[in-house]
């Protein structure tokens, strides 16, 4: 009896600390866990949804689109069939939607991310006021914002349709 009950209790205990570790190692990795947005939430004045006029200039030429407070540029450029690539989704792991935003928009925005700076490096056509468009959320701050896309940025994603 003595012995059934001492290999229950050691079960119990390798079990309980399997448990603790499992947990703590999800608690770690949740204390240890960066958001990938470089843009501040929408404050809680400006409901999502709520229309901000802006536009890309591409090739040269200036195309006004309208989307919601909360959307990113690749999103919004994506909704309009405007050519920003954007091949990792907005996962931080590549350069295809960069952007470059006047300076006055470029000073409205939060620091980028260290993450963010490491994607840009490899942008073609980098520049001081450069972003990725995925990292910038529209709030209604931003309205009149003008994203250019660099000349020499080929999209390289079959058309749709």
């Amino acid at each position: 009896m003595l012995a059934r009950h001492a290999a229950r209790s050691a079960a119990q205990l390798r079990s309980s600390a399997l448990l603790r570790t499992a947990s703590s190692r999800t608690a770690a990795a949740a204390r240890t866990a960066r958001r990938f947005s470089a843009t501040k939430p929408a404050a809680a004045a400006e409901p999502a949804g709520e229309p901000v006029v802006l536009s890309f200039v591409e090739d040269g030429e200036e195309v006004a689109v309208t989307a919601a407070v909360g959307q990113t540029l690749l999103e919004v450029a994506h909704e309009n069939d405007i050519d920003l690539e954007g091949a990792c989704d907005g996962s931080l792991a590549c350069s295809t939607c960069h952007v470059v935003l006047e300076q006055e928009y470029f000073d409205m925005l939060p620091e980028p991310e260290e993450e963010e700076e490491d994607m840009l490096d490899l942008a073609f056509g980098l520049t001081d006021t450069s972003r990725l468009g995925c990292q910038i959320k529209l709030t209604k701050e931003l309205e009149g914002i003008r994203a250019t896309i660099p000349g020499g940025a080929d999209n390289m994603l079959p058309p749709k349709g």
